[in-house]
């Protein structure tokens, strides 16, 4: 009986003891991904380590941004706050200037103990110009920063091949097969390496450890053997109806560059097509380095591993490539989230959800102190039961590339996405998702559709009651510094 008592005893405290221990946190970032993904039900898309992750979390397949476009969406989601609220509509404008006293994510677990560190590309700075430096980073938001570079950026820029019509090589459609480069000496491959050394500084420690790959942003360049996997025949441009473009507002394709396709032909965009895909299995290996050493240093068990884009990115749908629009290719972005023993794991939720959902998501699962006045809620019933009852909408906004500057507030629901521009007196768009995925046929103007109008714009009112202006960027050495 004593020994029997004693066995339980230590199998209590050892339960105890385990679950008592903070959840780390493994937040990886990537820059410019679709959902383009095996995972995400791509016919050809060879993406085996994000697959893996999917099948072992929760994959979201409606979750989408609130900007399209690099350092609003960056700030929103790190910040819990939508980009009305940041005023960030810009790569120059730092949501500090406004609000120097936000507590940001990872300044939610400091407080709390933990140690913070990025790796990579987290917060918005210029790609592929800001790459090896910290740029317009948050420095305290972290404990400790590694800013690597590799071959595509020290030795490469001058042979990658850039299609004109062209503004800066961050906005490019250019690529790059690099012949005798490996992996690990690419800028992603050394940010998967740094990584992996900061999680086997600190594996008996509380870490939040954010991880920033730069791929597939443009330029297009990995090691040759991730193009081999592709064939350009194999990549198709989405058609464009010849009347199309007449029924949709202007401000809808006002993304400041040629139209369509920013100006190249379709044979280089079907090129550029393959490049983005062979960017995408490239950045996956490296993901997929970065969770095998969590695993392999027995983290798995006590580690939430979040994977995120920053936004969503068109490859010629509509006859747009990158992103800055209110569609869906621009709006919906790839989420997985992996919790220790979570009820849903391996399954997919078609849950409406945002990224501003993830500060309180991850405070909440590892029971952080977050602050008051986050946008988002936590997805905690969603990773408990994938189907769990919904009733939340998301919601994305842009801004104009023109001179005139409009902005657009979309909506989307599970079935719905309705987007108005500039209050409706610019235009407005609703689009059925049951019978329109790629979003072809705009049903704004039908009468029959007029009461679901008027709902999806109340509802639009809710979160953007008004027309909120961009904030203001501080000028330094007599310029605005410019992202890419």
């Amino acid at each position: 009986m004593r020994t029997l008592l004693a066995l339980f005893l230590m199998a209590t405290l050892g339960w105890a003891v385990e679950s008592d221990k903070k959840m780390n946190v493994l937040f990886i970032v990537s820059d410019d991904m679709n959902n383009d993904l095996g995972a995400y039900g791509h016919p050809f898309v060879k993406s085996p380590n994000l697959d893996k992750l999917a099948s072992r979390g929760v994959k979201f397949d409606r979750a989408y941004c609130q900007f399209p476009w690099c350092a609003p969406s960056r700030a929103s989601f790190m910040t819990g706050l939508r980009p009305d609220t940041t005023k960030v509509m810009d790569l120059a404008y730092h949501f500090r200037q406004g609000m120097p006293d936000v507590v940001t994510m990872p300044q939610a677990f400091m407080k709390a103990g933990y140690f913070a560190a990025r790796v990579g590309k987290i917060y918005h700075y210029g790609n592929p110009g800001d790459i090896g430096t910290s740029g317009p980073d948050d420095p305290a938001s972290w404990n400790q920063v590694v800013n690597p570079a590799g071959l595509d950026k020290t030795a490469l820029e001058n042979d990658i091949l850039i299609y004109p019509p062209t503004t800066v090589l961050g906005s490019s459609m250019s690529l790059l097969a690099d012949p005798t480069g490996k992996d690990e000496e690419h800028t992603d491959g050394k940010v998967a390496t740094e990584a992996i050394k900061l999680l086997e500084a600190n594996k008996d420690k509380p870490f939040f450890l954010a991880v920033g790959f730069y791929k597939p942003h443009c330029p297009w360049v990995a090691p040759k053997k991730w193009f081999d996997l592709y064939k350009v025949e194999n990549e198709v441009l989405p058609p464009i109806a010849p009347d199309w473009k007449s029924t949709v507002p202007a401000a809808a394709l006002d993304t400041g560059v040629k139209w369509p396709y920013r100006g190249v032909t379709a044979e280089q965009a079907r090129e550029c097509r393959r490049a983005y895909h062979a960017t995408i299995s490239y950045v996956d290996s490296q993901i997929g380095r970065v969770v095998d050493a969590l695993d392999r240093l027995g983290l798995a068990d006590n580690t939430i591993i979040v994977f995120i884009s920053d936004h969503g990115y068109h490859l010629g749908e509509h006859g747009l490539w990158m992103k800055q629009t209110c569609f869906e290719e621009a709006a919906r972005v790839p989420m997985i989230i992996v919790t220790p023993k979570a009820a849903a794991n391996g399954k997919a939720s078609k849950r409406t959800i945002e990224l501003v959902d993830i500060y309180p998501t991850l405070t909440d699962l590892a029971g952080v102190k977050a602050p008051d006045g986050l946008e988002g809620v936590s997805l905690r019933p969603l990773l408990a039961n994938a189907d769990a009852p919904w009733s939340r909408a998301a919601y994305t906004q842009t801004v104009t590339k023109g001179k005139d500057k409009v902005q657009g507030y979309s909506v989307r629901t599970e079935r719905w996405r309705f987007t108005e521009w500039q209050n409706g007196e610019k235009g407005m768009e609703l689009y059925d998702h049951d019978n329109d995925p790629q979003e072809l046929k705009n049903l704004a103007k039908d009468p029959a559709f007029a009461s679901i109008m008027s709902e999806l714009k109340a509802l639009s009112k809710k979160i953007h009651p008004v027309i909120v202006t961009p904030g203001k960027a501080i000028k330094k050495g007599g310029e605005v510094k410019k992202g890419e």
